[in-house]
């Protein structure tokens, strides 16, 4: 008799993907006959409904085959089969629950300012109407784009053409249009660590990606002079996962590579509203706007759900933008773009990024002082921007020990190891610590339990 877990809410499904797994791995053979519905039923103490829905799902997908009066009976199964659905098996598994996640980038959902959106929602029905069902120009809503660009005046002293604003449905996606703009041909140089969605995302748009090494000052200049790249991806600003500035020198020299190699520069601000302390540092795309794609999204000062980012393109750029995608219409609907530019226009995003700060300040504080009294040797690498910091722990054997050390007392970490390309001995028993869904009550459990152990 089959025996299946159905302790979730979904038990026909998981049941239905219990079987399925059966078959495509060989435990349940072609021919197989499968346990009546009642008597399967009754061994897993789940209703006669629950088994139906499964098997006629299996029925449906063609993975088992119904005789009248016998029963039913395991399909024969394109073993190629296994290749396509065999990646849903990871897809799909549960996720092991921590008490503290260091690894997530999503703020928590309390922060989130649900009665100023929905007042703004409501606002915007009643006054755009009909409207809101119009077809939206490729580049985005012009009151989103002017808001925008009256956002990065005020908040980072960067005066920009509202025109040249392109909105788009987050940053993997505004990634695939800027491969659409620059082409394949050449290579498309990226940082060494880095979040791993950007090489991975320009590679599916069918890019090759040069890794360039990072030190304490961002991407070494000469090794991107020498990469013969057309574009550099950076985070001069803050870089992620070490958390690197890129200083002013620096810039300038990338600056003039691109200018020589008539080459881009793609300014990724992924976090700029949270330099904690401190003013926000100038960007790139202020100092030369020929040369520099500015890029941000709201998923870290807003929800990434909501998929909204923008870019800043060059006027020749912006130019090849419209020939290339001007019969198109914009991704992102037009009701959430007229609510975005209300909230911006009317100063709520602005203090809902400061009453973010003041939160995080608070956490990282607090974080700060347990990673002090931790009992072994540690060096914290952070420069009071962006939500995560570093820190190095020698006396840790390997960044494995470090991570299953953590999850033993509920904590999920990863170490700078884990954004790497290629190993990096500098980035030994580095652990980063991202802050931005930590909650201030999880913080608390985390002291008690330290208090009781004595590693992490």
């Amino acid at each position: 008799m089959l025996t299946y877990d159905l302790s979730e809410k979904n038990k026909y499904y998981d049941l239905y993907r219990a079987i399925r797994g059966d078959i495509l791995s060989g435990n349940l053979k072609h021919g197989d006959k499968l346990p009546s519905k009642r008597s399967l039923a009754e061994h897993l103490g789940v209703s006669v409904i629950t088994v139906q829905t499964a098997y006629e799902q299996l029925l449906a997908e063609g993975y088992i085959q119904s005789e009248q009066r016998r029963g039913y009976f395991v399909a024969e199964v394109n073993p190629q089969s296994e290749l396509l659905y065999s990646p849903l098996t990871h897809v799909e598994e549960r996720e092991e629950r921590y008490d503290l996640d260091l690894c997530s980038g999503r703020a928590p959902v309390k922060l989130f300012p649900f009665s100023t959106w929905s007042k703004l929602m409501r606002e915007t029905l009643s006054e755009e109407g009909d409207h809101l069902l119009e077809r939206v120009p490729c580049d985005g809503d012009f009151a989103l784009k002017e808001a925008i660009a009256a956002y990065l005046y005020r908040f980072r002293g960067f005066k920009v053409d509202a025109r040249h604003i392109v909105i788009g449905a987050g940053a993997e996606y505004l990634y695939g249009v800027i491969v659409q703009l620059l082409g394949r041909e050449k290579p498309y140089a990226v940082e060494n660590p880095a979040y791993a969605r950007v090489p991975q995302t320009y590679a599916l748009n069918g890019a090759k990606c040069k890794y360039i090494a990072v030190d304490g000052c961002g991407v070494k200049v000469d090794e991107v002079e020498k990469s013969g790249a057309c574009a550099l991806h950076i985070s001069p600003s803050h870089q992620y996962p070490t958390g690197a500035v890129m200083p002013a020198a620096n810039r300038s020299k990338l600056l003039a590579w691109a200018q020589d190699e008539s080459a881009y520069i793609i300014e990724d601000d992924y976090d700029s509203e949270f330099r904690l302390f401190g003013k926000p540092l100038q960007t790139m795309a202020g100092m030369n706007g020929e040369r520099v794609i500015y890029l941000n999204t709201f998923s870290k000062t807003l929800a990434p759900s909501l998929r909204m980012g923008y870019m800043v393109l060059p006027p020749r750029l912006y130019a090849d933008y419209r020939r290339l995608f001007g019969n198109s219409a914009n991704v992102v609907p037009l009701f959430e773009q007229k609510t975005l530019a209300k909230m911006l226009d009317g100063g709520y995003f602005e203090r809902h990024v400061n009453r973010l700060r003041n939160y995080y300040r608070t956490v990282r504080a607090k974080l700060l002082e347990i990673i002090e009294k931790l009992p072994f040797e540690k060096e914290i690498i952070e420069t009071g921007g962006g939500l995560h910091l570093t820190v190095r722990l020698p006396s840790f054997e390997s960044d494995e020990e470090i991570k299953a050390t953590a999850k033993k007392r509920g904590i999920k970490i990863k170490c700078v190891s884990d954004y790497l390309s290629a190993p990096d001995e500098q980035y030994d028993r580095v652990a980063v610590i991202n802050y931005s869904s930590v909650e201030e009550e999880a913080l608390s459990t985390l002291c008690r339990q330290l208090s009781t152990h004595n590693s992490l």
